[in-house]
């Protein structure tokens, strides 16, 4: 257990852990159900807070496409450059009746529908602009069970993909993606370490993890001189963020907040990066 001398977040004269920092910025927010996993090999901290605490996956559950998506190219004769049509219709794994995307951070995509994007590009725009659509095209050939195989196969079996996003009526049925914070930082900790997939390949999905378009949570917490490879997941009343952090002169290390239970995002987001902002403080910045 990694110990803190000093209550800054505290008033205290007696050392606290990082733990015990961490609940003190959460209880802040008492509306906020906060689940935390740290990763970080170089210290030898491994940290859970609400381990078991299993909440709506929203966005992050790209992750584990983005690292499916890499198998199947190690494994088989798909490239990265082999191509899917952007189409916008997909099937509800409840009774199968069709239905399209209808809310999305992404508009470019839209404005290729009827023509072919390669693997890489889907894979750029699931992850950075944390397209919808591309997200469904991807599962929709990869295979949601795929993905679920790969996902138990690195030790994360607590996290659920069940189905692409805005499946209204397996939403309706409580059939959605779920993730722990734990399952989440192993699959990034094996990225990490070039053991998702490969040490290229792995290498591959942290350059596009680099160009995460949205930076109001964990990056938000962080000098400007660490980069972030991160995915972050946002719905109604839920925020999330995922990240494996490099400093510039440090080794890097896995940071997973997940959120529920505020509706003001901008309040999500600075609970994250204050979350955030106090790790990195015990993990790097200690004398």
């Amino acid at each position: 257990m990694l110990t803190l001398i000093g209550c800054a977040a505290i008033s205290c004269n007696e050392s606290i852990t990082l733990e015990e920092q961490i609940e003190a910025v959460i209880s802040e927010y008492p509306a906020a159900t906060v689940a935390v996993s740290i990763r970080d090999a170089s210290t030898q901290t491994t940290l859970d807070l609400l381990p078991d605490r299993s909440f709506h996956a929203a966005s992050t559950m790209k992750v584990p496409v983005q690292i499916e998506a890499w198998r199947r190219v190690r494994d088989t004769d798909l490239s990265m450059d082999s191509t899917l049509e952007v189409k916008n219709s997909f099937r509800s794994i409840v009774d199968g009746t069709r239905y399209s995307i209808e809310d999305d951070s992404d508009d470019a995509i839209y404005k290729r529908l009827g023509e072919r994007m390669t693997i890489s590009e889907l894979i750029y725009q699931m992850i950075t602009v944390s397209s919808n659509l591309a997200t469904n095209l991807l599962i929709d050939f990869l295979g949601a069970e795929s993905v679920q195989q790969t996902v138990d196969s690195l030790g994360a079996p607590q996290m659920k993909v069940l189905r692409g996003v805005e499946d209204l009526k397996a939403f309706e049925r409580n059939l959605s993606n779920t993730t722990t914070a734990p399952a989440l930082a192993t699959l990034l900790e094996a990225v990490r370490q070039g053991q998702a997939v490969g040490p290229a390949a792995d290498s591959s999905m942290v350059a596009v993890l680099l160009e995460q378009a949205f930076n109001e949570m964990i990056p938000a917490g962080l000098p400007s001189d660490v980069r972030v490879a991160h995915k972050t997941g946002q719905i109604t009343r839920i925020h999330h963020d995922a990240a494996i952090i490099y400093p510039p002169n440090a080794p890097p290390y896995v940071v997973v907040i997940l959120i529920e239970g505020l509706d003001d995002d901008s309040e999500s987001a600075a609970l994250g990066a204050a979350i955030t902002r106090t790790v990195h403080a015990a993990l790097r910045e200690q004398p």
